[in-house]
């Protein structure tokens, strides 16, 4: 089945969404009172629900769902994990929890984004009660058992609600998207830049925040262990500070961002198979990661009055 031991207590389930292998990871953290990390798609739920079932985790055992932020191929599952599992708090950021209670806006607008893909290859998202979210606050424990708690890291950027966990025990920083798409099967780590509300700055400060933690390795959703979280924690930096500049140039000069940047980076995956690419596309397209950077950058420029200089990063 698809999990597999990442570090003493630290399950990685894969979700195979799309029925894709090394797309999307859930993380099961093990202890008296386990608690799942992402849930991934709701079109994966009968995957994960397989998975945690074979690994012996009855309706009654988990104790918590904690989703690094409310994108639908991190928390689609939510609302049916819950249901699955009464006994299980859903922990998630201040900024997403009315999402999902009440998904119908973040559904709708996931519509607008993803088209047919929203049904074809995700799913959406059902409701959970109210009296079963717990917002996380920067900084608090959710304690997994004696000794072994996820502490929570605000860290937006990629978007506004997104809160990376920290596993005190094995030192694993479950880094949701915060920290890029690296799919093993392409190797290549690239930003996720995606709109609304993505933001370079508070971005890029998350990653120092990250760095501060000094975690033993980083656990991305997309996907798997990366075992030198110092170097992949600078290339993340350095490589969200290029696709920046790229796309700053282009929006300055009136031209297509999309395109600036895949001629900027189109050597990054000229190497890598055909049907590895169309994944990585899928996941994380340029396309979207222009549609990020345009609206960040419009944004900012909105609030800057004239005679401001503006801030740059790089």
């Amino acid at each position: 089945m698809a999990a597999t031991r990442i570090a003493p207590g630290v399950l990685e389930i894969d979700t195979l969404l799309g029925g894709w292998t090394r797309m999307t990871a859930g993380y099961l953290i093990e202890g008296p009172a386990p608690v799942l990390v992402e849930t991934g798609s709701q079109s994966s739920v009968p995957t994960l629900l397989a998975a945690l079932d074979e690994l012996g985790v009855s309706p009654n055992d988990l104790a918590g769902v904690a989703v690094t932020h409310i994108h639908l191929d991190h928390a689609g599952g939510v609302g049916n994990v819950a249901a699955a599992f009464p006994k299980a708090t859903v922990y998630v950021h201040a900024k997403g929890a009315r999402h999902l209670v009440e998904p119908d806006r973040l559904v709708r607008s996931a519509a607008m984004v993803y088209g047919d893909l929203l049904d074809s290859l995700y799913g959406r998202l059902d409701p959970t009660p109210a009296d079963r979210v717990h917002v996380l606050e920067d900084g608090e424990d959710i304690v997994i058992g004696p000794g072994r708690v996820l502490t929570a890291v605000d860290s937006p950027g990629h978007a506004k609600h997104h809160v990376a966990l920290h596993d005190s025990e094995s030192g694993i920083l479950f880094a949701g998207d915060a920290v890029g798409v690296r799919l093993p099967d392409a190797g290549v780590l690239r930003p996720a830049t995606p709109p609304p509300d993505f933001d370079l700055d508070l971005a890029l400060n998350s990653l120092r925040r990250f760095a501060d933690r000094s975690p033993s390795g980083i656990a991305l959703a997309h996907y798997g262990l990366v075992p030198d979280p110092g170097s992949i924690l600078e290339e993340a930096d350095g490589t969200l500070r290029q696709w920046a500049e790229v796309a700053e140039k282009a929006w300055r000069a009136g031209d297509d961002i999309a395109l600036a940047l895949e001629a900027a980076f189109a050597s990054d995956v000229a190497n890598v198979d055909e049907a590895h690419r169309a994944k990585l596309e899928t996941l994380n397209g340029v396309h979207s990661n222009a549609a990020g950077f345009r609206r960040w950058l419009d944004t900012r420029h909105e609030h800057t009055h004239p005679g401001d200089t503006h801030p740059h990063t790089h």
